[in-house]
């Protein structure tokens, strides 16, 4: 086909700029944030799973631990209770003070090993307490990191559509230059071999592998 070379030059020109914007497309299409944000949102996933299992656990502690402490206090009432009888003189037959006397002490001994679960619970609540603190502190830390990397990642699709926007005018007022059958030609080379226009080396385009003769 034939190209006057006006046209040719023209037609270099657009296939630069259609390089640039492919250049930035790319570069919207890979920038680093976007892997960034990616891994911060499987960070944050399983972070929030484990927020609500160790929350769950805490809970489970909670209620285990009110339920023992209600358990102790049940025994001590108990416990007061028969002290108190027993120190009132009211209970004399030989028989049944022994008996009073013997539950007071199995109550005391319950007593004493309702308190023991009673500590153990707090313990393992005190650890599981502390671990929804840190899971909490690292979620929220990794949603603020994301936050961050979402800023970036907008910024800089900011600037590179800014920038593809000026090529694109810029593409467009060089198309409008090239005579319509060429362009129409240029775009479908485009389409198929990528590169629309190349430099010219003994008549033959070195990028779309098709001879041009000089007008």
């Amino acid at each position: 086909m034939k190209a006057a070379p006006e046209a040719q030059k023209r037609l270099l020109d657009l296939a630069e700029l259609d390089s640039v914007i492919d250049r930035l497309a790319h570069r919207r299409r890979t920038l680093p944030e976007l892997a960034e944000i990616d891994e911060l949102a499987k960070s944050l996933a399983r972070l929030a799973t484990q927020v609500i299992e160790a929350e769950t656990e805490a809970g489970d502690l909670a209620r285990e631990q009110n339920k023992a402490e209600n358990d102790v206090d049940a025994v001590r009432t108990r416990a007061d209770r028969d002290q108190k009888r027993l120190d009132s003189g009211a209970v004399t037959s030989p028989r049944d003070l022994a008996s009073l006397q013997s539950e007071i002490v199995s109550l005391q001994k319950r007593q004493g090993d309702l308190e023991e679960v009673v500590l153990e619970i707090m313990e393992r609540r005190e650890a599981a307490d502390t671990k929804v603190t840190d899971l909490v502190a690292r979620r929220d830390e990794a949603a603020a990191a994301r936050a961050a990397a979402e800023d970036r990642r907008d910024a800089a699709f900011k600037e590179i559509d800014k920038e593809a926007g000026e090529v694109r005018g810029r593409r467009a007022a060089v198309a409008g230059e090239i005579p319509a059958d060429l362009l129409k030609l240029y775009e479908k080379l485009k389409e198929q071999y990528v590169v629309g226009a190349a430099m010219l080396h003994g008549g033959r385009c070195q990028g779309c592998k098709v001879a041009l003769s000089i007008a």
